[in-house]
């Protein structure tokens, strides 16, 4: 009655921004991701039939408030499955920057719900851990698999077919990510907030939600392809349509920082110096670099001494949900 999971984060290269139904979390558009194996969480579940609650220890730290609140509602659904009505211990290790705008959800809820099942005895294929994780956190119904994944909007009202499906595996391309990390702290608007605010009052989410299904005919074939210049093209398109619509949202707002910008301009100015560079960015500050292993040297290198950047994470294709 005790496991233990590790999930990857992932970078979306076309975004999920957007749901169609709040409660079980359907997106209003397909998305997809690589997995990054530079970012992850370590999660342990341990049944207690004497607890009362649950207990959800983060990085050493209990747990209160919204988050906590987050934790045990999903671990209801999995009661639920289980047909079982016993609380858990819940300790988990986040090799994250939480809140930040590098999906630390996806990578939390993605070993919670792994290790979660197991310990309640119950097994799933892979396709049943994604639908079940998407509706603790979308992102993280992607994290489920290595390498490149979709994660289907599906078109059921009970979501039953909204779920991730792997498109390449972690083999399959040595694409590489820089995490360009400028700022670590808690964002002033959470992804959920920020995804309702935009649904609702944006004039620019129905363009933006138009133009997904040529973005992600057109990355896939890229993948398939490993066709830098395509895939990193789309995916940088793909995010400034994406965070065009916050600021015509009511209120307007950014999660961009006065660095964000320089960050992107340098990456252009790379490519402009023959170097094949491509930006994307989450909801959040912080930048993430598609490149080549053949050009890491350089791409660190300039990155670092961008002035306002603290660190840079460099990241190759990860694997999927693992048990340890």
């Amino acid at each position: 009655m005790k496991a233990t999971a590790k999930a990857h984060t992932n970078i979306a290269l076309i975004k999920y921004w957007g749901k169609r139904n709040e409660e079980i979390i359907l997106p209003t558009n397909n998305s997809l991701s690589l997995t990054l194996d530079g970012f992850y969480t370590e999660t342990t579940v341990a049944l207690h039939e004497d607890y009362t609650e649950d207990h959800f220890i983060l990085d050493g730290q209990p747990v209160v408030g919204e988050q906590y609140k987050r934790v045990t509602t999903f671990l209801d659904l999995i009661r639920k499955l289980a047909g079982k009505n016993i609380y858990a211990d819940v300790r988990s290790i986040n090799n994250v920057p939480t809140a930040a705008g590098f999906a630390s959800s996806a990578s939390g809820f993605a070993a919670l719900a792994a290790a979660g099942t197991k310990a309640m005895g119950i097994h799933l294929s892979e396709q049943e851990l994604s639908r079940l994780t998407r509706q603790g956190s979308g992102s993280a119904c992607r994290s489920i698999y290595g390498g490149f994944a979709e994660w289907r909007m599906g078109k059921e009202n009970d979501g039953s077919d909204s779920y991730a499906v792997p498109i390449a595996p972690v083999e399959h391309w040595d694409l590489r990510v820089a995490a360009v990390i400028l700022s670590s702290t808690m964002k002033k608007v959470s992804s959920r907030e920020g995804m309702k605010r935009t649904v609702e009052s944006s004039p620019f989410f129905d363009g933006w939600v138009n133009s997904i299904p040529k973005d992600l005919e057109e990355i896939k074939e890229g993948i398939k392809a490993r066709n830098m210049e395509k895939v990193g093209s789309i995916a940088e398109a793909n995010c400034l349509r994406m965070h065009a619509t916050t600021l015509g949202a009511n209120p307007p707002f950014t999660y961009w920082h006065d660095t964000t910008l320089t960050v992107m301009q340098t990456v252009k100015q790379l490519r402009e110096q023959g170097v094949p560079a491509y930006f994307t960015i989450d909801a959040g500050p912080n930048v993430k670099v598609l490149y080549l292993p053949e050009n890491e040297k350089t791409v660190e290198k300039v990155l670092r001494e961008i002035p306002g950047v603290t660190d840079v994470r460099l990241s190759k294709s990860g694997q999927g949900v693992t048990y340890i």
